[in-house]
């Protein structure tokens, strides 16, 4: 039985998907307006990084906590304060007149954003049933997650060559705002489940999660051997098993521990790990090329990545189709195939020169083949999950995939750029046997997925198995 019930399904699935753009797009919307960001608020070339880096680190931060708080205090509640903030955040960005303003603002929509996001994908779970109903909106979703960040780059180009670097921030204040107006005359609320906080557990994972992201980015930005790396990834270490330990003992914990007794949903979380993984890394090494290395200006380096965001979009819509006619195992891993295909053809072409048209079918490949494989792990994630832990379910979800996308940047940029122009080559094969890697966890998948254990252990006595592939 449905936790959540819309009163207008398809206004309540639009704004939901509309909200879940924005966010994707802010994560990469600014990239290419980074210069003129520098040149106007006067930020060190160093400091310049930290317009993304305070986005990616309060976003991937906060994300367990942000998921948790959506099933204690109501989905619905949860997204549209969410969506409220993350208008405010981009106004005050938009306006920021020096370079701590601009950085605190790109932190807030992160807070806001990791509030916002597992509320957002908990709602399509919980108000449609199993089946090809979730799974047709599943893939409209993933479509918006993972279009997003290609998207964010072309409207990033667009958006600063023909106005300011204002409106790659300004762009949201009214998507927010609508979604944050309609959403309530289009969704009824989700039960809220009074409940003592998980304080200590919300600590511990939020700080585990912080320096394991913040030690990934400053590798990315001045290589593994700056001092800030060692002790960031010691206190990963260190706060994660503490973390487990606060989890195992709380009534009401932020990631229940039950989620990962089920080991096709493990196996799918490792997969989401290292797509993004091998996404993000060659992305930036595009992106890199396209500016630096070929010259092009913001709006031609936008444009180039339109392949990559249709080859997304059409294969997320297709996935659920796909997935009810052929499994899990053979659509992921067709798309597991063409996305490494395209990642060593994206390398390939960079390595070579190439520009736009060079790029175009590689980038393609790539969003055909993960946009293949986004929209299955997350039905096989979400399947047989207690409808109260859905948020919890989808919090660590997208918690792996920041990580994992700040891993394949620090991992790919440190061996591209130590190792000069034709470390494209090495980006090539690192990014290839991420995605490789992924492919064999797909194939070691079950037939089918086990009942939720998300209770501290116990089974629920109504749940259906879910059919994970052929």
């Amino acid at each position: 039985m449905n936790t959540a019930a819309s009163r207008r399904p398809a206004l309540a699935l639009a704004l939901i998907l509309g909200c879940q753009m924005m966010l994707m797009l802010d994560a990469t919307v600014v990239n290419i307006a980074l210069p003129g960001i520098g040149a106007d608020l006067g930020f060190s070339p160093a400091g310049l990084s930290w317009v993304l880096n305070a986005y990616t680190l309060a976003f991937g931060g906060l994300l367990l906590v942000g998921g948790r708080i959506g099933d204690l205090f109501g989905r619905r509640r949860t997204l549209v304060a969410g969506a409220a903030a993350f208008s405010v955040a981009s106004l005050l960005g938009g306006l920021a007149d020096n370079a701590p303003a601009l950085l605190l603002a790109r932190a807030a929509q992160g807070a806001a954003a990791a509030v916002t996001a597992p509320s957002a994908l908990a709602l399509v779970a919980t108000i449609h049933p199993e089946g090809p109903e979730r799974d047709r909106a599943l893939g409209l979703f993933t479509s918006m997650a993972a279009a997003g960040s290609a998207i964010g780059m072309v409207l990033g180009g667009l958006l600063t060559g023909l106005g300011s670097w204002r409106w790659t921030l300004f762009i949201n204040v009214p998507v927010g705002l609508a979604v944050a107006a309609l959403l309530p005359f289009a969704l009824v609320e989700t039960p809220r489940r009074p409940a003592r906080f998980d304080l200590a557990g919300a600590l511990t994972g939020t700080g585990a999660v912080a320096a394991l992201v913040y030690a990934f980015i400053r590798a990315a930005d001045h290589g593994w051997a700056d001092p800030q790396v060692a002790p960031s990834l010691a206190a990963a270490f260190v706060l994660l098993p503490v973390f487990v330990h606060i989890e195992r003992r709380a009534a009401q914990p932020v990631v229940p521990l039950g989620l990962f007794a089920v080991r096709n949903r493990v196996l799918a979380y490792g997969a989401m790990l290292l797509t993004p993984a091998a996404m993000f890394g060659v992305l930036y090494v595009d992106t890199r090329h396209l500016q630096v290395v070929r010259g092009y200006g913001p709006l031609h380096a936008g444009l180039a990545f339109l392949p990559l965001a249709a080859g997304l979009f059409a294969a997320s819509v297709l996935a659920g189709r796909l997935l009810a006619r052929h499994g899990l195992k053979r659509v992921a891993g067709t798309g597991l195939t063409l996305a490494i295909t395209g990642v060593l053809g994206q390398a390939a072409a960079a390595a070579a020169g190439g520009g736009q048209w060079a790029l175009a079918v590689p980038l393609a490949l790539n969003g055909l083949g993960v946009g293949l494989v986004f929209m299955p792990l997350s039905a096989l994630i979400l399947s047989g999950v207690d409808p109260s832990r859905a948020g919890a379910a989808s919090g660590t979800m997208q918690t792996v995939q920041q990580i994992g996308g700040a891993l394949g940047l620090s991992v790919l940029v440190v061996t591209v750029y130590g190792a000069g122009v034709r470390g494209t080559d090495s980006a090539a094969g690192l990014g290839a046997a991420a995605v490789f890697l992924a492919a064999a966890l797909v194939l070691v998948l079950n037939t089918r997925v086990g009942p939720d254990r998300s209770a501290h252990g116990q089974a629920p006595h109504r749940k259906r198995t879910a059919d994970a592939g052929r």
